[in-house]
Order: structure tokens, then C-alpha cells, then sequence
């Protein structure tokens, strides 16, 4: 059984207003809470290793169990959102994170340590796949490229509020740090709490219930939509025909990445694997880099990480429009390119002793303020570049594959290098690093796909587009 709709076209006309905004502000706080929880717990991790006995090897194995938590709650999760909606599974994974992060301020050990972050790390992991889908699918298509940057890139809020919140709790003056790590955890859960709140008034994806043959709920939803908009009824707009189906199997996602979208496919993992190195590479060897080659006392690193947060935050913010009008190929190749080149020249400065931790710090708020919107656009691209139907579990698969190849390796990779303490050492895994984002902006100009100001359904047809309506 078939059905026209005129759906996607509606909401891509809507202007610009309050519902829009109230996507951005419920569902753009997730990469706020992950950069919060990733910088907090490095900041925090001499008072938490004092308070749970922990030694640095275990403090960096609880690193590791967060991204475990973080790759397999987002393929889990990513699945389950394309099978029950949207709504449903950002409802659930913000829960998980509010509850897991709370108990991580009341853990008593190791073991329960290393649970509640892995806990912590699925509920992130599984809002990557949810939150991403909807937004793609909500945001009016001419505004799409530059909400998602901004929305990826508000990440470095997060780790700036981090990086503030560890100057007040290691203070031994303002609060005891045994207790102010716990604090720390449990008010940042409770602040999810206003997350949960806000997202009761986000209604189910349009998109999703017409991929789920539910048009008559789709037409409610986006009717509801376009008289919050003060928009009326238009005729003209146009229609695609899609069967009715409920459920898309493991075998049609394959046949999806693999055999009808190969290219996109090696463009996204190339994407998010570079940039997971670059950046997981740089940010958790950060704080390592200050301590020993620029003597920056541990408790004062927070104030480098400001700086480093704003670079991250403003690039996003102040390139994302030329995403939408520029277009996605040459900025995501520019912004990439920059940035590998100037890694490059940064690392061989700091090999030549030329640096301060002053002028370094300002040579990554450069770097990364390419870097950021560069990464941003990776998950933008992710997002819009293949079916609706697969859509999260999509994004969730490029992000486990890329965090796992990227994230896994660059910390472990840069981290022998600096146990050298031979600049020259750091300065190769520097090229390495820059190398492979000069890799992506050549694969971007070879294989990427001009989707600004695109329909998502003109971007990558649906697997329910009625055979008759084919591209």
C-alpha cells in the first residue's frame, strides 16, 4: 500500500522561529553534557584517584570504559531509534545519563567507579544517533548545515563549564576535593533533569512516521507545527510517493552503506576516524603537555582550557553559515585542510622549542577553530547523506567505527610519544595527526556531496519511496 505526502517539503519551508529553537535548546544540551562530563572527569582525576585510591592506570581505564559505554550505547540505541521513533529513545537516553552520572558521585570503588561511567558513556553514546536524526530531520533544510555545526560544536561549552567547575572543587579553600568530585557529578545529573522537562514538547519526527507508514500522525504533527508558525495552509508544495513498511532490517542497512551508497560510505568513515584521532589525540594529552614540558601546575590547567574551549565553540558558530550558502564540499575540505596544515606547522614549532604555554594554547584556539567546524560537519554529514530509515543507526555506526579507530588510538599514540619526553617523538605523532586531516580534505574533494539547501529526501531517497517515484 502506497501514499503521497508533502510532509518533507512543508517543514522545509517553515521560517525560522520558537519551535526551531526549542529543538536546538532540548536537544543541542547533549553535546553540553558531553563535553562537561569528559573534561570534568580529566580535571577531577587526582581528587578522584585520592578519594577512591584509584592509580593513573586505572583512572585511565576508566577513560576507556566511557567510550566502550559510548561506542555500544550508540549502535544499541542508534538501532532502536529508527525501530520506535525520535522521541521515544531521547527520552530514554538522557534518563540513562542523568541516572549514571549521579551515581558516578556516589561510587565506592573501582569497579563501581568504572560501571557508572560506563553507564554514563552509553546514555551519551545512544543521544548521538537520536539527537542527530532529529535535528537533521526537524531543521528547515536551508538552515540545517549551520544549526548542526553550532549544535555539535556547543560540546566546548561543556568542557569550558568543566574546565570552571574544576577550579572551584579542587580548591581546598572552597570546598574539600574528596567530596567536591562527588558534588561535582551529582548536580551535574540533577541539571539534566531541566533536559528531560524541556523535551516533553518535542514532538515525534515527521519524517520518521512517514517512513513508518503513519502519514495521518505526521500530518497532525506538522499541521500543529505550522500554526505555531503562523503559517497556513500551501498548495504546490512537492510530494513524494513512499510505501508503507514498519521495520528496516540489518540486511537492508548493509546493503544500504555497501552497495547503494559505497563512496559515501568510505567519505564518512574517513571523516570521523580523522577527526576522532586529531582531536581525542590533542585533548586528552593536553593537560600532559602543559604539566611537563611548560611546568603548569596540574591544578591551573583549567585556565588553558578556556581559551582552547572558546577556538573550539566560535568556529562552528562564525563559519557554520557558509555550509549553507558556500556549501558543504569546499568548506568541510577548507576547514580540514587548515587545520592539518597548521597542526603541522604548530607541531614543528613546539619541536623547536619556540613556543610558551601561552603561544601554544593560542596556536590551538586557531587550529581548532577549523578543526571544531570541520569535525561538527563530519557528524552534519553523516547525518544527511544516507536514507531516512537508517538514518541513526547510521550516524551511530560512523561514530562507533570512527571513535574506535580515531578516539581508541590517538590518546594511546601520542601519550608513548610524550612518555619519550623527546619533543621530536611528539612532533611526528603532530604530523601524523595533521597528515590524516589533509587526507580527509582531499577524500572530501574526491568523493563529497553537494547537500546544502537540500531536501533530506533529495539528498538520499528513501527505502520506502514507492518504486514509480524512484531516482
Amino acid at each position: 500500500m502506497t501514499f503521497t505526502t508533502d510532509v518533507p517539503a512543508r517543514l522545509d519551508r517553515l521560517p525560522f522561529g520558537r519551535f526551531h529553537w526549542l529543538v536546538v535548546t532540548a536537544l543541542g544540551v547533549t553535546w553540553i553534557l558531553d563535553g562537561l562530563e569528559v573534561t570534568i572527569v580529566g580535571s577531577l582525576s587526582p581528587a578522584i584517584s585520592d578519594s577512591l585510591k584509584l592509580s593513573a592506570a586505572e583512572i585511565g581505564l576508566a577513560g576507556s570504559a566511557y567510550i566502550l559505554g559510548a561506542v555500544l550505547g550508540a549502535v544499541v540505541f542508534g538501532r532502536l531509534t529508527d525501530r520506535f521513533g525520535r522521541r521515544r529513545l531521547f527520552t530514554i537516553t538522557v534518563g540513562v545519563y542523568l541516572g549514571a552520572t549521579i551515581l558516578t558521585g556516589f561510587s565506592w570503588d573501582l569497579w563501581s567507579f568504572l560501571l557508572f561511567r560506563f553507564l554514563t558513556g552509553a546514555g551519551i553514546g545512544g543521544e548521538y544517533g537520536a539527537i542527530n536524526s532529529a535535528i537533521d530531520e526537524l531543521i528547515p533544510a536551508r538552515h540545517r548545515g549551520r544549526v548542526a555545526l553550532a549544535i555539535n560544536g556547543s560540546f566546548w561549552i561543556g568542557a569550558a563549564i568543566g574546565g570552571v567547575i574544576s577550579l572551584v572543587v579542587l580548591d581546598p579553600d572552597v570546598i574539600e576535593p574528596g567530596l567536591g568530585w562527588r558534588l561535582a557529578f551529582i548536580i551535574g545529573g540533577l541539571l539534566a533533569l531541566v533536559i528531560v522537562f524541556i523535551r516533553r514538547f518535542i514532538p515525534e519526527s515527521p519524517r520518521w512516521l512517514i517512513t513508518h507508514g503513519r502519514p495521518e500522525a505526521a500530518e497532525a504533527v506538522v499541521s500543529a507545527i505550522e500554526q505555531r508558525a503562523g503559517q497556513g495552509p500551501q498548495t504546490g508544495l512537492p510530494s513524494i510517493r513512499l510505501a508503507r513498511r514498519t521495520r528496516t532490517s540489518w540486511r537492508e542497512i548493509a546493503g544500504t552503506l555497501l552497495r547503494r551508497h559505497p563512496r559515501r560510505t568510505a567519505l564518512g568513515l574517513v571523516l570521523m576516524a580523522t577527526q576522532a584521532f586529531c582531536y581525542n589525540a590533542i585533548f586528552f594529552t593536553y593537560a600532559l603537555i602543559l604539566t611537563r614540558f611548560y611546568d603548569i601546575p596540574a591544578e591551573a590547567v583549567g585556565w588553558f582550557i578556556l581559551p582552547f574551549a572558546l577556538g573550539n565553540v566560535l568556529g562552528p558558530l562564525l563559519l557554520g553559515p557558509l555550509f549553507d550558502t558556500w556549501g558543504r564540499r569546499p568548506m568541510i575540505a577548507l576547514t580540514y585542510g587548515l587545520a592539518g596544515v597548521l597542526l603541522c606547522g604548530t607541531g614543528w614549532m613546539f619541536a623547536q622549542g619556540w613556543l610558551t604555554a601561552q603561544t601554544q594554547t593560542a596556536a590551538w584556539m586557531v587550529i581548532f577553530f577549523f578543526a571544531s567546524a570541520g569535525a561538527s560537519a563530519a557528524y552534519l554529514t553523516v547525518g544527511e547523506l544516507f536514507p531516512l530509515e537508517t538514518r541513526a543507526i547510521t550516524i551511530s555506526l560512523f561514530y562507533a567505527v570512527g571513535t574506535l579507530l580515531g578516539g581508541v588510538a590517538g590518546p594511546a599514540v601520542f601519550g608513548a610519544l610524550i612518555d619519550t619526553g623527546e619533543r621530536g617523538q611528539i612532533f611526528l605523532g603532530y604530523l601524523l595527526g595533521g597528515g590524516l586531516m589533509l587526507l580527509a580534505a582531499a577524500v572530501e574533494l574526491w568523493l563529497g556531496v553537494a547537500a546544502e539547501g537540500k531536501s533530506l529526501e533529495e539528498v538520499a531517497a528513501p527505502l520506502s519511496l514507492a518504486p514509480e517515484d524512484g531516482p
